[in-house]
């Protein structure tokens, strides 16, 4: 099944994370890193997002 990708403030509100805090996390290795959409222009798996949420459950 193909995934949907998901721009920055959909991911903003399904993870609730502030644009700052995705960018520094994924600076740090702890986020999924976006996909390139075209020249300016990125967007997050729908799939990644969830298996890193799913991740985070304890």
């Amino acid at each position: 099944m193909e995934s949907r990708v998901l721009r920055r403030p959909e991911v903003e509100h399904m993870v609730g994370l502030s644009r700052s805090t995705i960018y520094a996390m994924m600076a740090e290795g702890h986020f999924p890193k976006p996909v390139r959409l075209g020249r300016r222009a990125v967007g997050w798996r729908e799939a990644d997002l969830r298996r890193w949420l799913a991740s985070r459950e304890v």
